[in-house]
């Protein structure tokens, strides 16, 4: 990692059906956005053009075919195809999933290859993108993959945070994936993120329980006092500051969230419906424990909405400035631990 003041940030396109294409114009339409980061589009030239006219957006954009020509201070659109797509906006088509994963693939790999500081991901479909050689339900698991760490689903805004024991897992499996070794797993994975990420000294973390009322003394399931307890108890006497578990229906409504760092919820939507409900439109999505930062907005390809010029580019800007703070906090923290007896000693 290299210090840089001004950001390149990559941006995978998404859904071209979806409303990808209108937030990404909408963040970077305001030019003074570029004296803090230069964003680097994965997609083509005539796809963004496409947008530009369709939505009749001022923006001017610097083509290129090769990460080495990115023109910082510039809105860059790396070519990743150049063939014309039809777009229809609200349609779900296979055929354009498959250009959404041509521009993941390249974003990734400038990722990789540090050719952009950071990703951001514009909302994709999780139906038409699968194929022979994509077989993942979404970004994290594909970036778990790609890039090194343990990752973990990490919704924050600048009050709330919150991880998945679980992400995207059926409900009817959830309680065969939870286990010792993978709640002690993730809880480390926020707390990293908690320290090295957001700059929290002695994070405070809370748990929610796995069933209603954390099982009722068993009454409910015994899950909870049999794996979630005892982890959660040998975790803190570790020296780790974590709660629970919690029974999951007043924990956010009674306002008790407002006492930790972050919230550990058991699966998808225990974590992801009061989140989203707190912070819709605020929000963004985090894969903590990667060795790069990713992020993406907290909504969906609203295909409903596609087309409009209806759609709302506040979640997306908040994950490029939540993407840019992080990978500044991650610099920091790196300078601050890589030798901490030099630092002591001046």
């Amino acid at each position: 990692m290299m210090k840089s003041e001004n950001i390149v940030v990559g941006i995978s396109i998404g859904d071209l059906n979806g409303i990808g294409g209108e937030v990404v114009l909408k963040t970077f339409e305001d030019v003074r956005i570029l004296d803090f980061c230069t964003p680097v589009i994965f997609a083509s030239a005539k796809t963004m053009n496409f947008f530009k006219t369709h939505f009749k957006s001022k923006i001017n954009f610097h083509n290129i075919n090769n990460i080495d020509q990115v023109v910082i201070g510039k809105v860059n659109v790396f070519n990743c195809w150049n063939n014309p797509v039809k777009i229809e906006f609200g349609k779900e088509d296979v055929k354009i999933g498959a250009y959404a994963i041509k521009s993941l693939e390249a974003a990734t790999k400038a990722l990789k290859n540090n050719g952009v500081h950071v990703l951001v991901t514009a909302p994709i479909n999780k139906h038409n993108i699968q194929s022979d050689d994509f077989k993942f339900p979404g970004h994290t698991d594909y970036l778990a993959q790609q890039l090194e760490g343990e990752s973990l689903m990490f919704m924050v805004t600048d009050s709330l945070r919150v991880g998945l024991l679980t992400d995207h897992v059926p409900v009817k499996d959830i309680v065969e994936h939870i286990s010792e070794g993978l709640i002690e797993k993730k809880i480390n994975t926020v707390y990293d993120s908690l320290k090295r990420d957001f700059k929290i000294g002695k994070p405070k973390i809370a748990v929610l329980g796995i069933n209603p009322h954390t099982g009722d003394n068993g009454v409910i399931g015994n899950e909870d006092d049999t794996v979630l307890r005892p982890t959660l108890k040998k975790i803190k006497e570790a020296g780790k500051l974590v709660y629970g578990p919690y029974a999951a229906d007043s924990f956010f409504g009674s306002d008790n969230y407002k006492n930790f760092d972050a919230i550990i919820a058991t699966y998808h939507d225990q974590g992801l419906i009061p989140f989203k409900t707190l912070s819709f439109g605020q929000g963004v999505n985090f894969t903590a424990g990667l060795s790069k930062v990713r992020t993406s907005p907290d909504h969906g390809t609203a295909y409903e909405i596609a087309g409009k010029g209806k759609a709302d580019a506040g979640s997306f800007k908040e994950a490029v400035y939540t993407a840019m703070q992080i990978y500044r906090n991650r610099f920091d923290y790196e300078e601050l631990t890589s030798n901490p007896l030099k630092k002591a000693s001046k």
